[in-house]
């Protein structure tokens, strides 16, 4: 289906830093470094900007933004550069015979379809992602502030990210209204994604007295204690991002529709 499109530069600027910070070694190793941006919107900016940044990684990187209205596409055309083009697709990442993409992006995406048609989407991407490949698939508010996504390799999801500009944030679980489609309905009570965001509360509550020296010292306090009971990922100068990457086996929906 078509999205709103909406989009503005630097909206994906938090995925796009999580990608170069941590799948620089995937695109460095990739025999063909294949990169698609699926569903961009009606501007083809956050498109543009995923170029560049992964050029600074590998130089040689290839850029395919996809979009299922023609006339996006056709708008996006002056935008097209070596290494970098657009075409009309959805899910089925409509590719030259026999190439794979080594890493997609899809961003704001699957929001308006129901969470078995996500699940399906998910099964679908997968099968067309490159042998170690990965699928970034979240959400993000309208200036990329907040943002949640999820990674997943061609046997299913592998982690979690929760991102936010800690300046904004209230609370950690703020982060839930960005949750993916399979989990934005699970956040009640009795899921394992609502205990999650819970904990994270409570961690944070108790992390209160470091707001004192500053809001980031508070979050990777939150984060550190967190990790007695959570499988968290990464490490401190991801965390002092506002960034928290988990296991997904963690936030797993108890059943999948």
């Amino acid at each position: 289906m078509i999205t709103r499109g909406t989009t503005a530069p630097n909206r994906l600027r938090r995925v796009d830093r999580w990608i170069v910070g941590t799948q620089a070694a995937l695109l460095r190793r990739a025999t063909d470094p294949l990169v698609v941006d699926l569903g961009y919107g009606a501007s083809p900016v956050t498109t543009v900007e995923l170029f560049h940044r992964l050029r600074a990684v590998r130089p040689d990187v290839q850029v395919v933004g996809i979009e299922i209205d023609a006339d996006r596409v056709a708008a996006a055309q002056p935008y097209a550069a070596p290494g970098l083009e657009f075409r009309r697709g959805g899910f089925e990442i409509p590719l030259e015979r026999g190439r794979r993409p080594v890493l997609v992006r899809a961003l704001n995406v699957l929001r308006q379809y129901a969470e078995a048609e996500a699940w399906a989407a998910w099964d679908l991407l997968r099968s067309r992602l490159a042998p170690g490949g990965l699928l970034v698939e979240g959400t993000c508010d309208e200036i990329g502030r907040r943002g949640v996504w999820v990674a997943l390799g061609p046997e299913g999801p592998r982690t979690i990210t929760f991102a936010a500009h800690l300046a904004s944030l209230h609370r950690p679980s703020d982060l839930a209204e960005r949750l993916p489609k399979v989990l934005i309905h699970r956040n009640v009570p009795g899921e394992p994604v609502h205990a999650f965001l819970a904990a994270f509360d409570r961690a944070w509550a108790r992390a209160a007295p470091l707001r004192a020296f500053g809001v980031r010292q508070r979050w990777i306090a939150a984060v550190e204690s967190l990790r007695a009971d959570w499988p968290v990922q990464g490490r401190r100068p991801r965390w002092r991002l506002g960034e928290l990457t988990v296991a997904w086996p963690a936030v797993a929906p108890a059943a999948r529709p």
